[in-house]
């Protein structure tokens, strides 16, 4: 009778090892491994009810600073599909790399993106150069996300990341992505409009995560903070900025929901200027929290239109 437990409980460890192995949930959906909230808002609108998104940054969390569990490390290893940013989160960069996928698929939002360089700390303009000004731009902006475009690209690998992964949703995958892409070409279409004509072209914000944005639709990013929100100016460039905001008449700084508004507010402060919310969407907070990629960039081209004075 021990011998035959024995022998149960030894089948039940290898059936219970196998499930956990990959090839789906307990329910069968295909599981899939985001590193942070765009790369979740695209597995959840292209997989839909056929996969399982376990999310690597939590909601209201600084999306920079992540680190890994042990837990989270394992998930990378098992699941059907990852989807992250590489050169963005050093932490799932290096669990990337570590990991025994098995035969998984990783999707990378950067592939296909020309990359766009960026100063790690203090002033950064993006989109045009101003005489007068020595950009020593030293680092890449990895907010490739708040280029619509760039989503589409990155839409079009999340497909056919889950279609390899579960080629029987290939049908279920392929309309959804068809409905998104169609959806992230008209937010496009509409940035690329709405922005056209405007009075003032440069804009200020928190921190350095709008060159791809700026550079798509002829626009000038001013940046108080570095491509790290927590990297701060010296006292020299937070002046420079402060006489800059003056010279060209900018009426508003943005600031951000999920990084401190301390140093946007002292520009505003001393420039007599507005401050506005401009999202990086780098995740939800409880604010944001019955909204989506498209409205948050919505909400941006809004608050974009009206500071620049855009007809």
């Amino acid at each position: 009778m021990k011998l035959l437990a024995g022998a149960a409980c030894t089948a039940l460890l290898a059936a219970t090892l196998v499930a956990c192995a990959g090839g789906g949930d307990d329910d069968g959906r295909t599981e899939v491994v985001t590193s942070f909230y765009p790369a979740q808002f695209l597995a959840e609108r292209i997989g839909g009810d056929d996969v399982s998104v376990t999310t690597l940054t939590s909601p209201g969390a600084e999306a920079h600073d992540l680190e890994l569990t042990a837990k989270q490390v394992m998930k990378v290893n098992e699941a059907d599909v990852v989807v992250y940013l590489s050169n963005f989160q050093e932490a799932v960069d290096h669990a990337i790399e570590d990991a025994d996928r098995d035969g998984g698929s990783t999707v990378d939002l950067a592939e296909g993106v020309a990359p766009i360089e960026g100063e790690e700390e203090g002033h950064e303009e993006e989109g045009h150069d101003h005489e007068g000004h020595d950009h020593d731009h030293g680092g890449v902006d990895p907010h490739v996300w708040l280029n619509p475009a760039n989503m589409v690209t990155a839409a079009a690998g999340v497909r056919d990341a889950l279609v390899e992964a579960n080629p029987d949703g290939a049908s279920t995958y392929e309309a959804n992505a068809e409905e998104l892409i169609a959806e992230l070409e008209q937010l496009d279409a509409d940035f690329t409009s709405g922005l056209a004509s405007c009075k003032q072209t440069e804009f200020v914000t928190s921190h350095a995560a709008f060159g791809h944005l700026a550079a798509a639709y002829g626009l000038t990013q001013i940046a108080i903070s570095g491509i790290d929100p927590q990297s701060e100016p010296t006292t020299a460039a937070l002046a420079e900025i402060t006489e800059e905001v003056k010279d060209h008449g900018i009426t508003t700084v943005f600031t951000e929901r999920l990084a401190s508004s301390a140093l946007a507010e002292t520009v505003a402060r001393e420039t007599g200027a507005d401050t506005a919310v401009l999202d990086p969407i780098e995740g939800l907070s409880d604010e944001t929290s019955d909204e989506d990629y498209v409205s948050l960039m919505r909400q941006n081209l809004d608050a974009l239109t009206k500071a620049n004075g855009c007809s």
